[in-house]
């Protein structure tokens, strides 16, 4: 069995690795082909250029690197024609992985999955249509999205959440870092994000701070932002008697920081979801570029962006979001929550319980359910067919 498979960020590439494991637990045949990062490539896969060519965010980076991406669409197009291969799978990246998928289906029935479904419960539905015109199948990783996939005229199934498969800190190894209170702030993973965010977030400690003056505040960053998240909180106006630590990305305590904070804010993101799985209560908060704001604010379709309160189907979680990221009622909600975190807390449960902790690892569940819908005849040439 042939398998073509293409990731573009890290985070596609932990996807990829663990359906692939899956995939070789159930099919001893299988052998890959395609483009994905180190795990991938751990799990067998020689991609066929690095995959970090693929990781570009934003409008004014992606335009310099336009002809470059746009040859490297029709090289991967033109490589899964040549092999033809059982499967196309796409792993997120949509820009770049579903124009692949749309000439790869023009002209030809390889049978075509995408891994991660858009989110179209959110925001722009028409996207569900646009991409069934190219993709058979979706695997998606929030239980309450295939009805959306299955309406447009695709397979889906939920196969559970990589975040479940996380390893989580052990209560011994978060005691380990001592007691008193602990707020976590995570102001982003993305420059922009934490240029907007870190003057609003340092504000709303500093309130904080004079309301709890012996509680202290950690700050996880990722490599990218590492620098800059150190600058920002540098010109917070905290107290110097309150301990502020900028974690080290490569920081061997992250993971128990996680499991001991006691509140985090936190920009909105999949981070919530961590931060659920540590069963750490959480404010929300998170803004953007003005005209971003504007056009996103009118295209929404949910009363909330916070993906605990949407899996759990409830809105416990507060957020502050546009013009709502403000530093006062952002510190009073933070305060609040700490004060009272049960409610947080069965919504934090029950979120993981639906995102499929205790089942089968998702890269499992993604495998049987590719194995599964590809006995079902691929459809040919969907543009074609004018579907």
């Amino acid at each position: 069995m042939k398998v073509f498979v293409i990731a573009g960020e890290a985070s596609g590439d932990k996807l990829g690795a663990a359906l692939m494991a899956g995939l070789k637990q159930l099919r001893a045949d299988v052998q890959f082909d395609g483009v994905g990062g180190p795990l991938m490539q751990a799990e067998g896969l020689t991609s066929r250029f690095p995959m970090d060519e693929l990781s570009v965010m934003g409008l004014a980076e992606i335009l310099p690197k336009y002809r470059a991406l746009k040859a490297r669409i029709r090289q991967m197009a033109d490589a899964v024609l040549k092999t033809k291969p059982d499967l196309l799978i796409t792993i997120d990246s949509p820009d770049f992985c579903l124009r692949v998928a749309r000439l790869v289906k023009a002209a030809s029935d390889i049978r075509t999955v995408h891994y991660v479904a858009p989110t179209v419960w959110a925001w722009r539905p028409g996207r569900a249509q646009k991409m069934a015109a190219h993709i058979d199948h979706v695997l998606a990783l929030f239980p309450f999205e295939p009805p959306f996939m299955e309406a447009a005229g695709m397979d889906c199934d939920f196969v559970g959440h990589p975040v479940v498969t996380d390893p989580i800190a052990t209560a011994e190894e978060a005691a380990e870092l001592g007691s008193g209170t602990v707020v976590m702030v995570l102001p982003g993973s993305r420059k922009g994000e934490v240029s907007r965010l870190a003057g609003r977030f340092g504000d709303a400690v500093t309130r904080i701070a004079r309301r709890l003056p012996n509680a202290m505040f950690v700050i996880p960053t990722t490599a990218g932002v590492h620098d800059l998240v150190k600058e920002r909180v540098a010109s917070w106006s905290v107290p110097d008697t309150v301990p502020v630590t900028v974690l080290d990305p490569a920081s061997s305590d992250k993971a128990a920081w996680f499991r001991r904070a006691d509140v985090a804010l936190a920009a909105s993101g999949t981070v919530s979801l961590e931060l659920a799985a540590n069963g750490t209560p959480m404010v929300i908060a998170y803004d953007m570029a003005w005209l971003s704001r504007m056009i996103i604010s009118r295209m929404l379709r949910v009363d909330t962006v916070t993906l605990v309160n949407l899996v759990s189907d409830t809105r416990v979680v507060p957020e502050f979001i546009g013009a709502n990221c403000v530093a006062g009622p952002i510190a009073d909600a933070v305060l609040e929550v700490l004060a009272d975190p049960q409610a947080q807390k069965a919504a934090m449960d029950l979120t993981m319980q639906r995102l499929g902790q205790g089942g089968k690892p998702p890269g499992l569940r993604a495998a049987e359910a590719v194995l599964q819908r590809a006995k079902q005849p691929a459809v040919k040439n969907h543009q074609a067919n004018g579907q």
